[in-house]
């Protein structure tokens, strides 16, 4: 490897993200040179800044993230692996992804201990921290001199927040847990515990973003049955009249015009006959045309 070709890899060296005949041959090149040695000091100094850095994203940010982040997972989503293919790739262990990907993972990594840390500090009433836990993995030792050693080592650092549903770290870190992308157990606990703050707006927001975008059915169901007390609210029927016509799973799209047609509200006629010509099956067929009867509605579209 000449010089460039090994800074290049600084990232994923740092991260302990090479295989282990790449870092034997990056650290035999930082063996024999010093201008290479200077710019992984230098990249180690960079990464430190970033990990001490502390920064509050404003509520707006957040929202918007939250937002987009389910939309972007889908339709990455639509290439060869299914909903959100190349986020489980990218997570998953055992699996090779190519070499750029890796220090997204690493960037990802550190975003996840940045937010640990700031909703973990400790502080006066609310919820409160448990002592953080380490757990260590050597990846490479060699002597370092006489009478010395070099070791290289990961370190994964985890953290305990407890306290009530309703104490915002608490509740913004159980919102985070609903979009972990790869353990759908997680976030089905996670709305478990948020979908009877349903009042809450941003804990409704969560919901609605589960109920349209979680690949899992009964985290889909778990949501719809948090946004039930609120399903007259214009952006909870706007959510079930899309759900009603894309979700694949019958049994949310029952639930979904059993909630949509309870108002007998006039709003929902068009999506009602529409699906009405793509139903298959019996029973919301059968509810369908029953609810656009009750309303005097044409079961054709014009």
């Amino acid at each position: 490897m000449n010089c460039e070709s090994v800074r290049k890899q600084f990232p994923l060296y740092l991260y302990g993200e090479l295989s282990f005949e790449d870092e034997e041959t990056v650290a035999g090149h930082l063996d024999d040179c010093a201008g290479c040695r200077e710019q992984l000091e230098r990249e180690k100094r960079m990464q430190s800044a970033l990990d001490g850095a502390r920064v509050t994203p404003s509520a707006d940010l957040l929202e918007r993230c939250r937002l987009e982040l389910p939309r972007t997972i889908r339709d990455a989503g639509a290439v060869p692996g299914g909903r959100a293919g190349w986020l489980r790739r990218l997570l998953s262990p055992g699996i090779p992804s190519p070499g750029w990907l890796r220090p997204l993972g690493a960037v990802a990594l550190l975003a996840v201990g940045f937010f640990a840390a700031r909703y973990t500090a400790p502080g006066t009433g609310g919820p409160t921290a448990a002592p953080e836990s380490v757990a260590t993995r050597v990846r490479y030792v060699e002597p370092a001199g006489p009478g010395k050693v070099r070791i290289v080592f990961d370190e994964t650092r985890q953290r305990e927040l407890s306290g009530s549903v309703d104490d915002g770290p608490v509740r913004q870190m159980l919102q985070a847990a609903m979009q972990n992308p790869v353990d759908p157990g997680l976030r089905a606990e996670s709305l478990d515990l948020l979908k009877g703050r349903s009042e809450s707006r941003d804990v409704r927001a969560a919901l609605l973003l589960a109920l349209e975008n979680d690949p899992n059915d009964g985290v889909r169901l778990k949501a719809l049955e948090g946004l039930r007390p609120y399903s007259a609210a214009p952006e909870t029927r706007r959510a079930l009249s899309r759900v009603l016509l894309a979700d694949d799973n019958p049994g949310i799209r029952s639930m979904a015009i059993n909630l949509l047609v309870e108002s007998n509200s006039t709003d929902v006629v068009e999506t009602l006959q529409e699906l009405l010509q793509t139903e298959k099956n019996g029973y919301i067929r059968n509810r369908t045309q029953q609810a656009l009867e009750d309303m005097n509605a044409s079961v054709e579209t014009f």
